[in-house]
């Protein structure tokens, strides 16, 4: 199949694409490059002896849609194109409706003009808020506390009302708790312009680019003080999207999957597994609560087990090492 990947040189867009690539899939790469390097397409390339075609371009302009669909033609597209930081999101969130809603809307009315009916969508845990119960199943109420959150259940929204009103198009809307991780080989990672996710973070204090990880709040209502989440192998979670695009393409409608692992991990304890994988101290700072962040955010992975068959198969262990693997690798990432 031919599968048009939107953020596709990002930072789990770039690890799909080895994905795919290694499944014997081809795939075409979309994105503006706002938070993202064109490296990535060359590690791509030497994990795979492929390179995909790539193709800059914004969700947010309908001319780079229309002329990218135009040229190809897709079996499914897999959405990963967004913006993600929690706390930006607070601070313009005009930004992240205008992207993460208009952007997605953009996308779908191209998809509908090219006859593309197969989506799977990134979405995010976050849409739960501070969850009604843990661990969070699907069922759980959302109730957003930020504009990304907001942003990413508004979309999930707007494509149940497409499904039921028009029924063209297949959809798995994948809500991910925190990935982190990197490829085995270490030549793919997390490499953003700006990092905001707390690995690319911790790699800037081991690398000597920040002096100390700024920890938000240490006074959550947790063992430790710090915030809890369930973070995930990058590697899982990209399987997790293999198996869901697998999924709709024998069942219609509209489905929702919670991936994660189902363990929760303070923030605290991340860290001191990361000191105890690289043999380094990671000098931290406190400071306060961050505006849009919860206590504790985890999944009961069951439902993507019972109907995907996907679990997570790797450790905290594993993410670390594989991060630690991808840092000694690339200590100032794609940035070079």
């Amino acid at each position: 199949m031919k599968t048009l990947i939107t953020g596709g040189s990002g930072y789990i867009g770039s690890h799909m694409a080895v994905k795919l690539i290694e499944e014997g899939h081809e795939v075409v790469l979309f994105d503006n490059l706002s938070n993202s390097y064109l490296n990535s397409i060359d590690a791509i390339k030497e994990i795979t002896k492929y390179k995909p075609l790539f193709i800059k371009g914004d969700i947010k302009s309908t001319l780079n849609l229309d002329d990218l669909f135009s040229k190809n033609s897709f079996d499914n597209v897999i959405h990963f194109a967004a913006y993600k930081a929690i706390g930006e999101s607070v601070k313009y969130p005009l930004k992240y409706y205008e992207n993460n809603i208009l952007g997605s809307i953009n996308l779908l009315k191209v998809m509908q003009k090219y006859g593309v009916k197969d989506l799977v969508f990134s979405s995010s845990a976050s849409v739960y808020g501070e969850a009604d119960k843990i661990p969070i199943t699907e069922e759980c109420i959302k109730n957003p506390t930020n504009p990304y959150g907001k942003s990413k259940l508004a979309f999930e929204e707007i494509l149940e009302d497409i499904v039921t009103s028009e029924n063209i198009f297949n959809v798995a809307s994948l809500r991910y708790f925190n990935p982190i991780g990197a490829h085995e080989t270490g030549i793919l990672g997390e490499s953003p312009v700006v990092p905001y996710n707390i690995m690319p973070v911790i790699a800037d204090v081991l690398m000597g680019r920040k002096k100390s990880l700024e920890i938000f709040g240490n006074d959550y209502p947790t063992d430790d003080g710090t915030c809890v989440r369930d973070y995930l192998h990058v590697q899982d979670l990209v399987e997790g999207h293999l198996a869901a695009l697998s999924y709709i393409k024998e069942n219609k409608g509209i489905s929702t999957f919670n991936l994660g692992t189902g363990v929760g991990t303070s923030v605290m304890e991340l860290i001191r597994k990361f000191e105890e994988i690289t043999y380094k101290k990671i000098d931290i700072e406190f400071s306060p609560r961050r505006m849009g962040d919860v206590p504790v955010l985890y999944t009961c992975p069951n439902k993507a087990l019972k109907v995907l068959n996907w679990e997570t198969k790797r450790s905290l262990n594993d993410m670390c090492e594989d991060t630690w693997r991808w840092l000694k690798n690339n200590p100032n990432g794609f940035n070079f």
